[in-house]
């Protein structure tokens, strides 16, 4: 299978954040690309410290619009964040849909951030903004099975392990790092939860000045069972690809023993 990330530097806007997805969306079937995964909050980012009015609801204006960017081009949209409305609290959850449309099983982010900025004292603490989800979720889509999980849950790995240990080939973390967490650690924990699973990790993340608050690190990700980088976008706005093959896991897991396939 062919994925692509697009990786983009999301702003409160979401008419901006459409446009820019829509353009994407149109160079991955352009390039035969069968599912194109999104990074945290894609579709409205706030400052932090208070959430964005596009707040999404099942079957609302919002819910519609990303709906509308699978069907429109019959792709498989994954793993992409948005602030969610769920009984008058807003939940950072990832959605997922199938090229007719078809929603996906969602998964509502557990492992919320908090970090202190820079030395002038901005800090960033999602709970104030967010409820934590509860549920773990693995998704199927053309014979694959794909453990969710969004930005600081990637430094879980117990998650992680679980996920595979119920079939999950692949691992998305949709993400927003921050430059300085990214610089530090962002490579090497995408790495660390490739090899170790010997599975897929497929992280599209945010890039670049988002709001005068918040600038995030880039670097999506497409990384094989072994830990070799597919793909990695480095700075600025891009779509990266990579193929990915489930016999390239069976190759894996038997010459190192961890899993058995």
């Amino acid at each position: 299978m062919k994925v692509a990330i697009f990786q983009l530097t999301s702003v409160y806007d979401y008419k901006e954040n459409l446009k820019k997805i829509e353009e994407a969306c149109l160079q991955v079937k352009r390039a035969r690309g069968q599912a194109l995964f999104l990074p945290e909050c894609f579709y409205s980012m706030s400052n932090g410290l208070k959430p964005t009015e596009y707040l999404v609801e099942k079957g609302n204006e919002h819910y519609k619009n990303i709906q509308n960017l699978a069907t429109k081009h019959e792709l498989y949209l994954i793993g992409g964040s948005a602030a969610t409305n769920l009984d008058g609290k807003v939940v950072n959850r990832a959605y997922n849909f199938a090229p007719d449309g078809t929603e996906l099983p969602h998964y509502d982010k557990i492992n919320l951030f908090s970090c202190e900025l820079s030395k002038s004292g901005k800090s960033i603490d999602e709970a104030d903004i967010y409820t934590s989800g509860n549920t773990p979720q693995i998704i199927e889509f053309e014979n694959w099975k794909v453990g969710l999980g969004i930005c600081f849950d990637l430094r879980f790995p117990k998650m992680g392990r679980e996920y595979v240990e119920q079939g999950a080939q692949i691992l998305t973390y949709s993400s927003a790092f921050t430059v300085p967490t990214g610089k530090a650690h962002w490579h090497t924990l995408n790495k660390a939860r490739a090899i170790e699973n010997q599975c897929y990790v497929i992280a599209a993340a945010q890039w670049g000045e988002n709001n005068e608050r918040i600038q995030t690190y880039g670097h999506s990700l497409i990384i094989d069972p072994w830990g070799e980088v597919l793909a990695d976008a480095g700075i600025g706005e891009k779509i990266i690809f990579a193929d990915i093959n489930p016999e390239r896991i069976t190759e894996i897991r038997k010459s190192v023993g961890v899993f058995k396939s």
